[in-house]
């Protein structure tokens, strides 16, 4: 009502003063002498002085209409006057930028202190992107930037997690945010998921291919996954990287839409690529694998597996055992028995973050990144 009054009201309070000298110049045009308008426009300075002289309006309607219509053409005139003028900024001819305060900021914050992304200690920003007024919603991304050991997790990250209003996924390079939040957050009734690539021994067990459902799905990891894993050098010729691309294809294809479902993990895809054996000499040759796709193709000729394995055969036996070459060590590290276990099945269930309050902690080296990739592919 406030805000109201000050936007609407107050400015339109002169128009009343103007009524009301309208209204007296009516008055005194009503009591001047003569019989048409240039005699009584003759007449007012006679009456004008006594017309002002009592502060209270008369009762007279004519004298009512002229106050009226001058205040609204006094109104008017203003209103063009400042559409039509020019745009001076008096005192702010080098910028009017400045510093906001906690006026500037009121309309953005909830008054549910929990339902608050946190930005200072005085300062915050509401949770909610669909307020009441849509010009305040705002959006919620947070860029942070300070040196090592300036305060951006024990002065911000910690203090968000403890706000609890949301479901988190947390990079942890060092483990130690989960140790200070992990606790609070399970009392608020958060489920609690960990994937540790610096000690897998406290991880909990994580399959990426058990969110592929879809053939698109498999390319998006397949080109996530060469992509982390490229190391730190540019990639060779990008025949090779293409012709790994269609074998993973083809394979994960065969896995996800055809395996068993204890199958579908990335130990069946180390273990296929492992099998597949090759004899440059004998083009004819087929192997335990080129048998299954044999299979496959005469119970679904145009499956998305199938038409990918078909183009990684049109190489020869010696470019095919260039590319299972590069496929065996891209993924030498899926070999590692710990690994194994931990890919062997699937308890992040990170696709169904959004259907209950949970914490998600990646805990990395910051130091050595042989395993960096894992995440990545989350």
């Amino acid at each position: 009502m406030t805000d109201k009054l000050r936007k609407y009201v107050l400015p339109n309070i002169p128009y009343v003063f103007i009524g009301w000298a309208f209204l007296k110049l009516g008055t005194a045009y009503r009591l001047a002498a003569g019989g048409d308008f240039a005699h009584k426009f003759i007449g007012l300075g006679q009456t004008v002085g006594a017309a002002f002289a009592d502060f209270a309006p008369g009762l007279a309607l004519f004298d009512w209409l002229v106050g009226i219509v001058g205040a609204v053409a006094f109104r008017l005139l203003i209103y063009f006057k400042s559409k039509n003028a020019k745009k001076y900024r008096r005192d702010a001819e080098y910028g009017s930028a400045r510093w906001g305060n906690e006026k500037d900021i009121k309309p953005f914050v909830d008054p549910k202190f929990e339902n608050n992304m946190l930005l200072t200690a005085t300062e915050r920003l509401t949770m909610n992107t669909r307020p009441k007024n849509p010009a305040n919603a705002r959006n919620l991304n947070f860029c942070g930037i300070g040196s090592s050991g300036s305060g951006k997790t024990r002065f911000w990250l910690t203090p968000q997690l403890l706000q609890a209003h949301s479901s988190y996924v947390v990079v942890d390079p060092k483990g130690g945010v989960l140790g200070q939040v992990g606790s609070f957050l399970q009392k608020r009734g958060y489920k609690i998921k960990v994937f540790n690539s610096i000690d897998f021994s406290k991880s909990m067990h994580y399959n990426p291919l058990a969110y592929i459902k879809t053939e698109a799905d498999i390319l998006k990891f397949v080109n996530a996954l060469i992509s982390n894993t490229k190391g730190d050098g540019k990639e060779g010729d990008p025949f090779w990287t293409k012709a790994e691309t269609l074998l993973y294809c083809a394979l994960l294809g065969y896995i996800i839409f055809e395996g068993a479902e204890e199958d579908r993990n990335m130990n069946t895809l180390v273990d296929m690529i492992s099998g597949m054996e090759v004899k440059e000499d004998d083009e004819d040759f087929l192997n335990a694998v080129d048998y299954m796709f044999k299979g496959l193709e005469q119970r679904k000729p145009n499956c998305f597996a199938v038409k990918q394995y078909k183009k990684y055969k049109l190489s020869s036996g010696k470019t095919a055992k260039s590319i299972l070459i590069s496929c065996g060590a891209r993924l030498a590290p899926f070999d590692i028995p710990q690994l194994r276990e931990i890919m062997s099945y699937d308890e992040l269930e990170l696709d169904r973050m959004g259907d209950r309050r949970t914490a998600t902690f990646f805990c990395i080296s910051d130091t050595d990144s042989t395993y960096n990739f894992l995440v990545a592919l989350a």
